[in-house]
């Protein structure tokens, strides 16, 4: 069994290296896996970076592509179309795995034939220090899963995240690939292609697997602590919201949820005023609204 890395990349050459060298110096495999560079138009010196990376290490099976559709969902297509092992694994342009990260991903598909997707966990590696604002139920949007220390299933509406996350590849054959109306898109902070694909895989009453010895460290940058970057994802999380329920004919029922949201959050901002951590809970308000905004847009 052969697994292709996949990492997709736009505008991050301060990161990339990195991220490519936690491949390059995986621990306990021969070769049974490859990486994939989906490079989606960056305007940096992405690509002299692993041209010269290449030139390093010519024996290293790394593969680079340039996607000119622009959009994350176009490129993740792209590096899965390009993969030649019968298991793809994707991780972020500014993620780290650990050492043994291919390793357990091949064990685990290997000891169960039947499983088809995988989410790993990931650990969060700030840059600067976590905001006071920030509170564990936000923190999913930085990319952030910790299920513990077993594996387990995604139960119910819970998804892998697109930072550390696995398929066998003959899976999209069966349900097709990313919503290219969904994903990032260059500066657009679009979301909600993850958690349409895994869905479409549990309509199939397929499970998805957590491993948490398939971790990745995920940097988190200065820039995506900030409000104003905050607010701009939170309004494009609403908005692809808007478009999965326009698309899957359940838009009064992603209404719905959001005011069942809208009620989590009221209690979580009482919660958060008793125990006189009041900046949490005004933020949880605030990113409701902003989500609330994109959705209404």
């Amino acid at each position: 069994m052969k697994l292709s890395v996949i990492i997709c990349t736009y505008n991050r050459a301060d990161y990339i290296e990195k991220a490519v060298l936690s491949i390059f110096k995986q621990e306990k495999v021969a070769d049974d896996y490859e990486l994939i560079v989906v490079n989606n138009n960056s305007t940096d010196n992405t690509e002299e970076i692993i041209n010269n990376f290449k030139q390093k290490h010519p024996t290293f099976p790394l593969k680079y592509f340039i996607e000119y559709n622009q959009g994350l969902s176009f490129a993740r297509n792209r590096g899965i179309k390009e993969a030649t092992g019968e298991i793809v694994s994707f991780i972020d342009d500014d993620a780290i795995a650990c050492e043994n990260f291919v390793f357990q991903i091949l064990t685990f598909f290997n000891s169960d034939t039947n499983a088809i997707a995988f989410g790993g966990k990931i650990i969060p590696k700030y840059e600067t220090e976590r905001p006071k604002f920030m509170s564990k139920f936000i923190e999913p949007i930085l990319s952030v899963l910790n299920m513990g220390q077993n594996i387990k299933k995604f139960k119910g509406k819970k998804f892998p995240v697109g930072a550390n996350m696995g398929f066998r590849k003959e899976v999209f054959e069966t349900i097709g690939y990313f919503n290219t109306k969904l994903g990032r898109t260059g500066k657009k902070l679009l979301g909600g292609e993850e958690k349409d694909l895994a869905f479409r895989i549990k309509s199939l009453q397929k499970p998805i697997y957590y491993l948490p010895k398939a971790w990745i460290y995920h940097i988190i940058t200065k820039e995506r602590l900030t409000k104003e970057f905050i607010k701009k994802q939170a309004r494009g999380i609403g908005y692809s919201e808007k478009i999965r329920g326009l698309e899957n004919k359940k838009l009064i029922q992603v209404y719905l949820t959001e005011f069942m949201k809208w009620g989590a959050s009221s209690i979580l901002f009482i919660f958060y005023a008793l125990i006189l951590k009041p900046q949490k809970g005004f933020f949880l308000i605030r990113f409701r609204y902003w989500v609330s905004l994109g959705l209404l847009n």
